[in-house]
């Protein structure tokens, strides 16, 4: 069996681009409520092990852009990391089938995940994250979808757990990030969703 190359292992102090997609054409949030279930998952999962810089989640998949914390005393980063996503991928899945009673793996089976080693690469996923909702026609204008940062950075006055300081290094103002947000990328260098 081939080996997926465009799956890294998880290493502490690197920033990484995290995905994954419903198993078949099944949604991973039906509702307002599964939304919110699966960010307080993530609170309670990965905002110990990582600073989040993006997300997007929509009805059969999600993004996340992260850099995993400094971990002392951990031996093996990967696993440890890993375990993290699987409690958060798990603990979600068990509610999910519970409410809507139904069985089966609600994930595919592996966490797809790519490196992120350059600033314009970065960049980019930012904006790709965000406008997500968009390139998959569930709205016109990423400011009418709720469930990405992208209101993090807009709305500054609201307290976020996005690390939004770093991100916005890219960027002049908030007007420059709203633009460049509204401009055209061309997302060639990446597997899209």
């Amino acid at each position: 069996m081939k080996k997926n190359t465009n799956i890294d292992n998880f290493e502490c102090g690197y920033v990484y681009h995290i995905y994954t997609h419903a198993n078949g054409k099944d949604l991973i949030f039906r509702e307002e409520e599964n939304y919110r279930y699966f960010l307080e998952k993530i609170l309670k999962y990965i905002i110990p092990v990582a600073e989040i810089y993006a997300y997007c989640l929509i009805p059969n998949h999600f993004h996340l852009l992260l850099r995993f914390k400094e971990l002392k005393h951990v031996e093996n980063e990967h696993f440890y990391l890993m375990k993290q996503f699987s409690n958060l991928l798990n603990g979600y899945a068990k509610a999910y089938n519970k409410r809507y009673n139904r069985k089966g793996s609600l994930f595919l089976d592996y966490l797809r995940r790519k490196r992120v080693n350059d600033e314009k690469y970065l960049t980019k996923l930012l904006h790709y994250i965000h406008n997500n909702p968009v390139n998959h026609g569930l709205v016109k204008d990423i400011r009418n979808w709720r469930y990405s940062s992208y209101h993090s950075y807009i709305n500054t006055a609201k307290t976020s757990h996005v690390e939004r300081a770093e991100m916005m290094k890219y960027f002049d103002t908030i007007n420059d990030f709203i633009m460049y947000h509204r401009s055209s990328i061309e997302y060639d260098f990446m597997e899209t969703l």
